[in-house]
């Protein structure tokens, strides 16, 4: 059973503290998810502006690299568009003494691209899996042309991946013929460019390609990954953005952590294309 502290917990701990004049500057890493480096960036740079005497440092390489990276030392919080697994808070239990803290940051719709050109304009989640399990291959099937079906996903150290392997196929593996690639932003480009594909990924990185409305069931109204529907849950496909750190924040990580949880810092959400948490 997964044991966090909670958020409360986390926003009523200790007293801010900032870094006094003359002081070295304290570097903040943040090490995970390709779906929130854009908004992870955007975060920095606003924070460090108003607080030029301090350096946060923002990468990707996926949730399961951040949560690596966290379980190993080698970054102060994770960025992650998954929950963590049970074996990596154990993990993380084994190396620190520590089940983690984990905070919800923002919310997202894993989106379902198509070429801007593709006539296909909603699917059921149950279409959507058996395209990538490969059991159906031609658009004709969804009443779109009489073109073989183009599959592009993530790589398996994505969150992304993960859940869409969890939520949309049940756990089973992706189809052979899925090409696997390095971020949400090459998904994109990749459909963007093949009339006859799909892709799957971070409701902010859908410019230039379709998305597709997703329906829970055919008899079921299908949603837009938009504002109204992902906040009211509404969209099928919804989930929250984490950040994971080893233990309760303090000082200059708490404090940056309250920001990004307060009406300014979720303000960045919006304005980077996902969803804020109220």
């Amino acid at each position: 059973m997964k044991r966090f502290l909670s958020l409360a917990m986390i926003l009523t701990a200790g007293v801010l503290i900032g870094l006094g004049c003359g002081r070295k500057k304290e570097v903040i890493t943040i090490k995970g998810s390709d779906t929130m480096v854009i908004l992870g960036q955007r975060w920095a740079e606003l924070y460090m502006a108003k607080f030029p005497e301090r350096i946060i440092q923002v990468t990707g390489g996926g949730s399961g690299t951040g949560i690596s990276a966290l379980i190993n030392g080698t970054t102060d919080i994770c960025n992650s568009s998954r929950p963590m697994k049970q074996t990596e808070i154990e993990n993380l239990k084994k190396r620190h003494n520590t089940a983690g803290v984990e905070v919800k940051v923002a919310k997202d719709g894993i989106s379902v691209y198509v070429h801007e050109g593709n006539p296909v304009n909603e699917l059921t989640i149950e279409d959507v899996r058996e395209i990538y399990l490969g059991k159906k291959t031609n658009w004709k099937e969804f009443g779109g042309p009489d073109a073989k079906i183009i599959t592009y996903g993530r790589e398996n150290n994505s969150g992304t991946y993960m859940s869409f392997k969890d939520i949309v196929l049940e756990g089973k593996d992706f189809a052979n013929n899925v090409q696997s690639l390095p971020g949400t932003a090459s998904v994109v480009n990749a459909v963007s460019k093949d009339a006859n594909s799909i892709g799957f990924g971070g409701a902010a990185f859908g410019k230039g390609v379709k998305f597709v409305k997703i329906k829970k069931d055919k008899e079921s109204e299908a949603y837009a990954p938009d504002m109204d529907h992902i906040m009211s849950g509404q969209y099928p496909l919804s989930r929250f953005l984490y950040m994971y750190l080893r233990e309760r924040p303090a000082g200059n990580i708490k404090e940056f952590i309250d920001w990004v949880l307060s009406a300014e810092g979720q303000s960045v959400v919006n304005e980077v294309g996902y969803f804020p948490l109220r």
